[in-house]
């Protein structure tokens, strides 16, 4: 009964993530954050500093119901192989803290750009840039936390591959996608010139696979749930 429970919190719980994750990915940074223009983020960010606010408590909202996720999937996978279902919670986690730390620039570029009394030592320009710096930062350990979530992703796919709890092509296919996330920031990360040569999709073509898989195993848990394993 427990097991079963902790089926439809995760099928919820992948659904809210991606809903809070989104929001803040696509509605928020993506308008607010010019990649290679100081003036013009400071500009969008202050003239909707509610806005921006708003995409950081849904980060935190994301990071925090993601680790109440990874619990539920414990919970579901830990009869297959406890010691490779703890090694996916802790990775998991690691990936929850990471990125919950690394939203605090959020709040220090908001400091720069307000431009408080001991920051008057600083040009406007100056201060531009170094919050620039800061929302660059952050981007960088989203994708040292994207390492972390796509090899505790991978491990869990595999549990369910090998409990056939759900359908195998569509645990093969979270293996696959868990991997793309993975492999692709450990690339820019050796070769920096990948990133400017994949063009302004790349951050879509290596986050598809995964968003795919998730929305897929999120309604499949929350409809249908898990079904008893048959002899291989």
């Amino acid at each position: 009964m427990t097991q079963r429970r902790a089926v439809k919190v995760a099928g919820v719980l992948y659904l809210v993530t991606l809903a809070t994750a989104s929001f803040s990915e696509f509605h928020v940074r993506a308008r607010l954050i010019a990649p290679h223009d100081a003036a013009q983020t400071a500009a969008r960010i202050m003239s909707a500093e509610g806005l921006f606010r708003l995409g950081a408590v849904s980060d935190l909202i994301t990071f925090a119901t993601d680790a109440g996720l990874v619990v539920a999937l414990y919970l579901v996978l830990n009869p297959v192989n406890r010691g490779l279902a703890l090694l996916a919670a802790f990775w998991r986690l690691t990936e929850c803290s990471i990125l919950a730390t690394i939203t605090l620039n959020d709040f220090v570029a908001l400091r720069f750009f307000h431009g408080a009394g001991y920051l008057q030592a600083f040009q406007p320009q100056q201060l531009q840039a170094l919050a620039q710096l800061f929302l660059a930062v952050e981007a960088d350990g989203y994708r040292i936390g994207g390492v972390f979530f796509g090899l505790g992703s991978t491990v869990f796919a595999y549990l369910w591959f090998k409990s056939r709890y759900i359908p195998r092509i569509l645990a093969a296919w979270g293996i696959f996608a868990s991997l793309v996330p993975v492999v692709v920031p450990m690339s820019y990360m050796l070769f920096p010139r990948l990133e400017t040569a994949w063009g302004p999709l790349r951050r879509a073509r290596s986050g598809g696979p995964i968003v795919i898989f998730e929305i897929a195993l999120g309604l499949w848990l929350l409809l249908r749930g898990i079904r008893t394993p048959i002899d291989p």
